[in-house]
């Protein structure tokens, strides 16, 4: 008896039917849900894609974690060792940061200037890897106060390699002829572009430069920290301080950049609540094919109640029939949603490649390129999302196809 439900559901959804109107709402829906189910996967694979580019080059020029002391951090290898120990802890790198304007030939800019030590940095950092020209953190030897760019800062200042560019400091000092403000040229021996906004207000120097400048002796700023979950910093850092005990602090990522990345998650859910939306109306056709089917199919549920049909029976045959509905295109859209996911940034570029356009320009973004990056949560959730809505779909219709009467629906045929 159980089996009569789906036997007659299935059996209702690939019949021919008279009024072939029905038939062609039926399909519109399941393309409807189809349609729906895949544009949200690759929307928020898409989405995904973007965060995880933004994350990587910013995330992998900023300090996950940056560790400083009050009262000066002279003797800091002995601290740097002691961190190095713990296994949530991939790299450390010391760092002296420095704000200060840039000048060039008239053009100035304010920038972030890090003085860093060439053999460490690349261990917390990817600015190593997106240097230009060949040119390696190794060539920033100290005592020759040498400046690497970004290159938009760069381009902003006209400078090339080999231009000296002077570096102006907030601080004065205190000479026989007067107070001046602190002032130092560099020589710019290159450029790094990571395709974010850092690239047009960062640079970097030889921390032993950069200590002769801010007059810092032997000392520093602070640790730079990369660790393996990004994600733990804030535990992290907590752990950290209590094991080196007072006097420390420490100011991880997500208070120096978590707005950004709060502000991206939100967007995606946002985007993807307003995209549900198409799977809702696919949903809602459902329920119109399906009430246009109980009206259709009236004696049928007359015959089938003079039977010993009982009402619960009937709900459960047109629930199986919207659910085949539903499910057979949240399938396809699943399918067809996985397979752009995965494909689209190839389509993308086959695209500008045939018809020499492009639809991302570096110049305005920080890739040019489609990113996409597939999470199979995602793809979970839509399609929880997709058999919930077409199930609740279901529900009026059904009920409506039990409460029909044998007597009165027969009594016209």
């Amino acid at each position: 008896m159980a089996s009569i439900p789906l036997m007659v559901g299935l059996r209702y959804t690939r019949a021919k039917r008279r009024n072939h109107f029905i038939s062609f709402i039926s399909m519109t829906s399941m393309i409807g849900m189809m349609l729906g189910v895949a544009v949200l996967i690759l929307v928020l694979s898409v989405m995904n894609g973007f965060d995880h580019e933004l994350r990587q080059r910013i995330l992998g020029m900023v300090p996950h974690t940056a560790i400083k002391r009050a009262d000066g951090f002279a003797q800091w290898h002995e601290v740097a060792d002691q961190i190095r120990q713990r296994s949530d802890v991939q790299g450390v790198a010391p760092f002296i940061s420095t704000q200060g304007m840039l000048m060039h030939s008239g053009y100035t800019r304010g920038a972030l200037v890090n003085g860093i030590d060439p053999e460490l940095e690349n261990q917390v950092s990817i600015v190593g890897h997106h240097l230009k020209n060949g040119l390696e953190l190794t060539d920033l030897k100290p005592g020759q106060y040498g400046i690497i760019l970004g290159d938009i800062l760069a381009r902003f200042l006209r400078v090339e390699v080999g231009d000296k560019v002077t570096l102006l400091l907030p601080e004065a000092s205190i000479t026989p002829g007067g107070i001046f403000p602190r002032l130092k040229r560099f020589t710019v021996i290159g450029t790094f572009s990571v395709g974010a906004e850092l690239d047009s207000n960062l640079a970097y120097a030889n921390l032993k430069d950069m200590q002769v400048l801010t007059r810092s002796g032997d000392g520093i700023e602070g640790l730079r920290l990369k660790l393996n979950d990004l994600f733990k910093a804030p535990q992290i850092t907590w752990s950290i301080l209590q094991d080196l005990g007072p006097g420390y602090s420490g100011l991880d990522w997500t208070r120096t950049h978590g707005n950004l990345f709060q502000a991206i998650q939100m967007e995606k859910r946002m985007i993807g609540l307003l995209l549900l939306i198409i799977v809702a109306v696919a949903a809602f056709n459902i329920v119109s094919t399906l009430i246009m089917v109980v009206t259709d199919k009236q004696s049928d549920i007359a015959i089938l109640r003079t039977l010993g049909a009982t009402p619960g029976t009937i709900m459960r045959i047109f629930i199986v029939q919207g659910l085949t509905i539903g499910v057979i295109g949240i399938v396809l859209g699943v399918s067809l949603g996985v397979v752009l996911a995965l494909t689209v940034s190839d389509i993308v570029a086959w695209i500008e490649q045939v018809f020499h356009i492009q639809f991302l320009d570096a110049n305005v973004y920080f890739i040019s390129y489609l990113p996409s990056q597939l999470e199979w949560s995602d793809v979970g959730f839509i399609t929880a999302a997709a058999l919930l809505l077409s199930a609740l779909s279901t529900l009026y219709p059904a009920w409506r196809a039990s409460r029909v009467q044998p007597a009165e629906a027969l009594r016209h045929e």
